[in-house]
């Protein structure tokens, strides 16, 4: 029996309104809470919070100097179209793809992998 529920995953960055904005309009989300520490963003399936910190260092994928701790994985219908979207939006696309033939990882406004 579990005796907890998954709440939210909440995003560590130094611009919350930035990083609310981007993965509000990437998801299809709403911004339900937004100030200069803590925005929160609701989508139908979850929801995904922006929390400022102080000297907040982004993940280094593929270097050991930062490790990226944690990703997003997302699906999608059309790669080329969401890859379209999601660098219109802001994301920045790593150089050394894996496997970009299933899959694109990408890296958000903040620096955090998805």
């Amino acid at each position: 029996m579990a005796v907890a529920r998954f709440s939210s995953v909440v995003l560590d960055c130094t611009d919350t309104a930035e990083l609310a904005e981007f993965w509000a309009a990437l998801l299809g989300g709403e911004i339900a809470v937004t100030g200069d520490e803590f925005a929160a963003i609701r989508t139908p399936k979850c929801l995904i919070a922006a929390m400022h910190v102080p000297g907040h260092r982004p993940p280094t994928w593929g270097e050991p100097d930062v490790p990226k701790q944690m990703h997003i994985d997302l699906s999608v219908d059309d790669l080329a179209e969401a890859e379209a979207e999601a660098l219109r939006l802001g994301a920045r696309l790593i150089p050394d793809q894996p496997a970009p033939d299933r899959y694109r990882i990408f890296l958000d406004p903040a620096g955090h992998p998805f």
